[in-house]
């Protein structure tokens, strides 16, 4: 039930203007950007990827806002390699609930510590990540990714609120750009990128299956308790498996073992004629 009061309170004719103009725009390629400008009215954000992800595909880029000189380092890396190790993509492959989710929500319980947190996150200066999850048809998931630098403004609950109260508005609206838009992008979304293969055949011939599930937990950030709840096992059997995977890789630290898999991301990229380059080519 909408009171009268709501509807005569001051500001509300300005929204109601917005939100027309969302409506209208929504069937349209501009719809990406005039949404991000709602955005901003509510957020104090520095950079925007808007994505969409299906179960066992790569990402496809639908929209950004990074300059040039930036571009490399904040797109063409998350969508060529990074992307595999991301909470958000990782969430996205699981049972995914439509929402708002700050970064640390999503993330291991050692995402910070992570080698992956250092090369990409650290590297682009950002100190949290705001993702807004909108459940497409055909299980198709698209996230507004909204990027907080380390010179941003602090996130406030009544920022955050606002993104929640929004997002219902936000479903529809996505649902309908992606009704007459997503023939552009869907060709694409069946696609499986080379970091796909890298990240299954990574340590094939000295690892276990079991000692390659390890592998991907501690590379995306999990701790040792993190990853034997994951896996339904022991602290102490994920820890001799990892003793294993150390001396089977010939590595002797998480940094180590972390640059030996994008040298194998690297590897199988080039051996597929990959577009992506790896995090390695700092």
């Amino acid at each position: 039930m909408i009171h009268k009061e709501l509807l005569c309170s001051p500001g509300i004719s300005s929204w109601h203007c917005v939100l027309a103009k969302l409506m209208t725009s929504a069937p349209t390629a501009d719809f990406p950007r005039l949404l991000q400008d709602v955005f901003h009215d509510i957020l104090h954000f520095d950079t925007i990827l808007v994505s969409t992800y299906k179960q066992g595909c790569a990402p496809i880029l639908i929209y950004d806002n990074y300059p040039s000189e930036r571009r490399q380092q904040g797109v063409e890396r998350y969508i060529g390699d990074a992307y595999i190790l991301d909470p958000f993509y990782t969430s996205t492959q699981q049972e995914c609930r439509p929402g708002v989710y700050r970064l640390n929500e999503l993330a291991p319980d050692c995402f910070e510590e992570s080698e992956y947190y250092k090369h990409y996150y650290g590297a682009l200066g950002l100190k949290d990540e705001i993702g807004i999850f909108v459940i497409l048809p055909e299980n198709i998931v698209m996230v507004f990714s909204l990027g907080l630098h380390e010179i941003s403004l602090p996130l406030t609950r009544k920022s955050l609120l606002a993104l929640k109260n929004l997002q219902p508005i936000i479903e529809p609206l996505a649902r309908e750009y992606w009704k007459w838009q997503g023939a552009s992008f869907v060709d694409r979304l069946e696609q499986h990128e080379p970091v796909e293969a890298a990240f299954d055949s990574f340590g094939d011939g000295l690892l276990t299956q079991r000692e390659q599930d390890i592998v991907k937990l501690l590379l995306a950030g999990h701790s040792t308790k993190s990853a034997a709840s994951e896996l339904s096992i022991s602290d102490g059997t994920v820890k001799v498996h990892r003793k294993h995977i150390y001396q089977r890789l010939a590595v002797s630290s998480q940094a180590q073992m972390f640059r030996l898999f994008l040298d194998h991301v690297s590897l199988v990229s080039r051996q597929n004629g990959a577009l992506g380059q790896s995090f390695q080519e700092q």
